[in-house]
């Protein structure tokens, strides 16, 4: 079997770095043995050295990594997704890596590496998807500077409590487990930006989540939510919230309609939408000075007009492909579509649904 890689030079000329792949070649424990030989040989017998970063082997038949991968000391980036491994060998953690992907095996907690520590520095990608995990793997604490940590489709019952000490994290993906809650001290990953839940049997979210202020995707389908913390709306980053497949969905519309805008924003409202002319003399200096900062949503089929921006910035996304706004009076909103002409010419129903995003409660 021939080996695909590929080299940079750096300024001298020297190889700097080279992939080996593997993937998609239906290769076995043996055949990937015998070629890391052949390569560890044709290293030797032209004294080259070790520059190789880059190992795919995915989508392939092992059931085991050989021993010989050792021979590669300076491996950064591994994927070995999609085979049907039972373990990840203590050998890995000999490597300083950057990022691993095992997602889609059959690895269990037993069969980690009995301790992260050697990646502590350097890890900041891991995939461990769609294996045979029972719980969170503890090891995974000690990587300080992880910024990725995939571990859905498992079968994992609770997250640690103090997992507040992946700090780093900018990605927490969960989805497809078995979680019933979310511990308090997830609020206080402060660089979380994509926080994924979804299909799991929560009943309720901590409040903390509102604490995330960096969070622009929060997944939450298919679980079993019934209330959702109102703090929410405060999210100004946030851009994508998935709920459908949950029974809260009518009581949250009425926890909406229970927080009203301000008597100041409904004076507003009706002197915009109703076009109501009027002098200096007429209204208060507040309300005159807060009406210049009306923005009008740009569907000609909505006659909205939005002024601050507490629930304007979300937007709901419905990954299924259908969209909704049940929430239009709070939502109004000159980024609701990008091309505005098209809209006017097309009708209220006719835009492109390509560029929007809205709302999904269902």
């Amino acid at each position: 079997m021939e080996l695909y890689s590929s080299e940079s030079s750096d300024s001298d000329g020297f190889p700097s770095m080279k992939t080996v792949d593997y993937s998609y070649m239906m290769i076995t424990n043996q055949i990937l043995k015998k070629n890391i030989e052949a390569l560890e040989q044709e290293k030797q017998r032209d004294r080259k050295p070790d520059v190789v970063q880059k190992l795919h082997v995915n989508n392939n038949q092992l059931t085991e990594l050989p021993q010989n991968l050792s021979h590669f000391h300076n491996l950064r980036h591994i994927d070995v997704s999609n085979n049907r491994l039972r373990s990840i060998p203590e050998t890995l953690t000999r490597f300083p890596l950057v990022t691993l992907n095992a997602k889609n095996n059959l690895i269990t907690n037993d069969n980690l590496p009995k301790s992260f520590q050697p990646w502590a520095s350097t890890l900041l990608k891991l995939n461990l998807g769609g294996n045979s995990l029972t719980h969170f793997p503890p090891q995974v604490l000690d990587v300080l500077q992880l910024k990725s940590l995939y571990l859905g489709s498992n079968h994992i019952e609770e997250l640690p409590r103090n997992i507040n000490k992946l700090s780093s994290l900018s990605l927490l993906c969960v989805g497809g487990n078995r979680l019933i809650e979310v511990p308090d001290s997830v609020g206080e990953l402060n660089n979380l930006e994509v926080l994924i839940v979804s299909d799991n049997k929560l009943e309720n979210l901590p409040p903390s989540i509102a604490s995330l202020k960096k969070l622009k995707t929060l997944q939450l389908h298919k679980n079993r939510l019934r209330t959702l913390p109102t703090e929410i709306i405060k999210l100004k980053c946030l851009s994508e919230l998935s709920l459908r497949d949950n029974p809260l969905v009518v009581k949250f519309v009425n926890d909406m309609t229970y927080n009203p805008a301000t008597l100041l924003e409904i004076a507003a409202r009706v002197v915009k939408v109703n076009e109501i002319t009027h002098t200096p003399e007429d209204l208060p200096r507040c309300l005159r000075e807060y009406l210049n900062s009306a923005h009008y949503c740009v569907n000609p089929r909505c006659n909205g007009v939005f002024f601050d921006n507490r629930v304007e910035h979300i937007k709901f996304v419905d990954f299924c492909g259908k969209y909704r706004v049940p929430l239009l009076q709070y939502l109004c909103s000159s980024k609701c579509v990008v091309d505005n002409s098209a809209l006017r010419e097309g009708g209220g129903h006719s835009y492109r649904t390509d560029i929007m995003r809205k709302v999904l409660l269902g």
